[in-house]
């Protein structure tokens, strides 16, 4: 009961009240006449509300799937190496673990510290060891803003994967694996024809997790490029196009705003039961 009342009061009733938010009109705080979709019908055709968010879930979609191929398959590698050679496996564990620890707030400024083309570490060092033409400023380039928060998302979070990949592997019975050996299956076919079906479960959980954390992102984003998302909009995604619609919106901001939480409610909770139901028909079990 203590665990479900404060799911009630932190995640139901804010999403209740989202919801019923959006169907009326506001002026500021002031609640003002009912408006039905005509909140929604303002988020999807008003400008630039309207053009900016077929690039902002763009920007969500790419991410989300930068963040599937690199942080999901070095955490799988990382995985792999600490099955296989587990001496010192609980300290690689704790030291891979330990970024997402951290505030992704502190994480972003950080990073933008480490990356600045005045006094930046990165750049530094580039100059340093002769490739000055690579140093930039790479925050400030429409070209390498999106995959550098890629890159450091994929850094932070990256113990979470291992962990799950890890625990997958050490589920998996020694038989199987001793059976494909007797019949004369090498290492990497041991591991492609045996263990790798079985880790579906946990790929399935790990995809569904990445997706909502990648479109629920905000406070990486904001920390490396503004509330604007960077030079041209390069990093802007619909957590950050929510806040500059609550925050910095018109008299009808509180409407507008719920109207577009739903609307990101309702896309990641789709697509992540049907992602969820879609890898959970393709597990594999031992």
């Amino acid at each position: 009961m203590p665990a479900l009342t404060l799911y009630g009061l932190l995640i139901v009733f804010p999403l209740v009240t989202a919801f019923y938010y959006g169907f009326y009109r506001w002026e500021g705080t002031r609640k003002a006449e009912f408006a039905g979709l005509g909140n929604y019908q303002e988020v999807l055709t008003r400008y630039p509300l309207g053009d900016e968010i077929p690039v902002a879930l763009w920007h969500n979609v790419l991410f989300f799937i930068g963040t599937m191929a690199i942080q999901n398959t070095i955490g799988l590698g990382l995985a792999v190496m600490l099955y296989r050679n587990p001496r010192c496996k609980r300290f690689f564990q704790a030291v891979y673990s330990l970024p997402y620890l951290i505030s992704p707030l502190i994480v972003g400024y950080i990073w933008s510290l480490l990356l600045s083309p005045s006094f930046g570490p990165i750049n530094y060092m580039l100059d340093s060891i002769g490739l000055d033409s690579w140093a930039r400023p790479w925050l400030g380039v429409p070209g390498t803003a999106l995959p550098i928060l890629i890159l450091v998302n994929a850094w932070q979070w990256i113990g979470g994967p291992m962990l799950i990949f890890l625990a997958a592997l050490c589920g998996i019975p020694k038989e199987l694996e001793e059976a494909a050996s007797l019949d004369g299956a090498s290492a990497t076919r041991t591991f492609w024809s045996v263990r790798f079906p079985l880790l579906t479960p946990a790929i399935g959980v790990i995809t569904v997790l990445t997706f909502i954390g990648c479109f629920n992102i905000f406070d990486l984003v904001y920390a490396l490029g503004g509330s604007d998302g960077g030079p041209g909009g390069a990093m802007d995604v619909l957590g950050l196009l929510y806040y500059r619609t609550a925050f910095e919106g018109g008299a009808n901001a509180v409407g507008e705003s719920s109207a577009l939480a739903m609307m990101i409610f309702v896309l990641i909770f789709g697509v992540s039961i049907a992602l969820e139901r879609f890898l959970r028909r393709r597990e594999v079990t031992p």
